[in-house]
């Protein structure tokens, strides 16, 4: 197998704010970790075996940032990766999850090519680590509501605003600073936020990647509101719980999706998602 564990990832990872284009990197190094380690606290062992066995040794929390790290590649087909990042729609009726015929176009179809390679008992185990790695990345993503933004600003990229009075755009202020307000390192926030409550866990995982798109289209409305664009302490009252409650859907799902392809004995609704044929 391929080991991703390049002599270079410490220097991708240093410089990754510098050379990553803001429109794919939701929620920053920590907020993908956050959901990478409740995503491992909620996997059955058999799946937990199974993606460890898969990671070339790296950690799940560890892995979630690799799809931008390896934006800083010279290979030129990570550039054209760049749209497995996000969905662009003005409303839900351009969303057409039914036409998927296995081509990735944007990040929904791309979740759904991942789960189809790592499905598939005939898939190369190099194929299936690549697809794994970038699922754990995708379905963080999924849940920031400027990936399911507006094309014309690029998903907030364009838009300005003052954050504690730093100049930013809404997609890094969503994607990084948010977060990182918090003071919090991945493990604390992940701690902080993690449930075990059977029925709040079992509402999360009674949907399907295609439902995620919906939900997260429902928040944007309230992020894009932004009024005069100075934000401080009101701000992080408003949208933190928002911020929270995705990360933590994201972990979960995440898990429910692992849990569903790689543990035969996983029930949907309990500790799986129902996954789409």
């Amino acid at each position: 197998m391929k080991n991703y564990k390049s002599p270079l990832i410490g220097l991708f990872m240093s410089i990754l704010l510098l050379t990553v284009s803001t429109n794919v990197g939701a929620y920053g190094q920590n907020g993908h970790r956050v959901v990478g380690q409740i995503a491992e606290w909620h996997l059955t062992p058999t799946t937990k075996e199974a993606v460890l066995g898969l990671l070339s040794g790296d950690l799940l929390p560890e892995v979630t940032t690799w799809a931008d790290e390896m934006r800083s590649s010279p290979d030129k087909a990570w550039r054209a990766r760049g749209k497995w990042h996000y969905i662009s729609l003005e409303t839900m009726d351009e969303f057409k999850p039914q036409d998927y015929n296995g081509e990735v176009k944007d990040i929904y179809t791309a979740i759904r090519k991942s789960i189809d390679v790592l499905r598939d008992p005939a898939s190369p185990s190099q194929q299936k680590e690549f697809y794994l790695r970038f699922l754990t990345h995708l379905i963080g993503d999924l849940h920031m509501p400027l990936h399911v933004g507006r094309a014309e600003d690029r998903g907030g990229n364009t838009i300005k605003v003052k954050f504690f009075g730093r100049e930013m755009n809404l997609h890094s202020l969503w994607d990084t600073h948010l977060i990182e307000n918090q003071n919090l390192s991945f493990t604390e926030f992940a701690t902080f936020i993690n449930i075990n409550d059977t029925k709040k866990i079992s509402n999360m995982l009674n949907s399907q990647p295609k439902d995620w798109v919906g939900e997260t289209f429902a928040l944007r409305g309230a992020v894009y509101d932004i009024e005069d664009g100075d934000f401080s302490y009101n701000y992080v009252y408003k949208h933190m719980p928002t911020a929270k409650q995705q990360l933590l859907k994201a972990g979960v799902r995440l898990a429910g999706v692992l849990n569903a392809i790689f543990d035969p004995e996983a029930k949907p609704g309990v500790n799986s998602v129902k996954l789409e044929k």
